[in-house]
């Protein structure tokens, strides 16, 4: 059942919310795409932070499927010793990409399985873009594992909020000289990439 006045629209919002910091326009452009107003954005980054702080709001994916409805696709993933599971949700905003939640074990406490991750994934047989030089990174073109495996090994981070990442890689320039890197991203998409920070 989906929760009233609150859905798949208003959850894009709130992830652009977090974008509008690096890439304003693009933030601008995709909201009137969305045939929204900067004021709804903000309405529902509001409703969303108040929701998932009140007491009774489901925990977990449950929370998701209230907003997206049932996951698209759910698949058990192991990572290292961990088997999780990753639930996709389809966001017309980016029809290349994926909303994934990634689920650790159940807790033998009966608290559900907890969320180890939340962000935008690149969608299984979507080609990810061709990546040879910095030029080809630009915003929103690619998602962290697009970056990472175009240019190994990179270096993952944690970014300056829990939305946030950062992978340390080397990449040429346009001129061919290998230059060192660091790219921000928030729920998963590239928004920039700058100079590395100094040694």
């Amino acid at each position: 059942m989906a929760l009233q006045g609150f859905g798949t629209t208003q959850f894009q919002l709130v992830l652009l919310r977090r974008m509008a910091d690096f890439n304003p326009g693009l933030v601008d452009e995709a909201v009137r795409w969305l045939g929204s107003s900067r004021a709804e954005l903000r309405e529902a980054n509001k409703r969303w932070q108040a929701m998932i702080r009140a007491p009774r709001f489901p925990r977990g994916a449950s929370r998701f499927a209230l907003v997206l409805g049932p996951p698209g696709s759910s698949r058990p993933l192991r990572i290292g010793d961990l088997r999780c599971t990753a639930q996709q949700w389809v966001l017309p905003l980016w029809p290349e990409l994926r909303f994934e939640v990634l689920l650790g074990p159940a807790s033998t406490g009966g608290g559900g399985a907890p969320v180890l991750n939340e962000w935008l994934v690149r969608a299984e047989g979507s080609a990810p873009p061709g990546l040879r030089t910095l030029a080809d990174l630009t915003p929103w073109s690619c998602v962290v594992s697009d970056v990472a495996e175009a240019f190994p090994p990179a270096v993952p981070r944690e970014g300056s909020a829990p939305t946030r990442w950062q992978l340390d890689f080397a990449a040429p320039d346009p001129a061919g000289v290998r230059r060192g890197l660091t790219a921000d991203f928030t729920w998963g998409l590239l928004q920039e990439v700058r100079a590395a920070d100094g040694p």
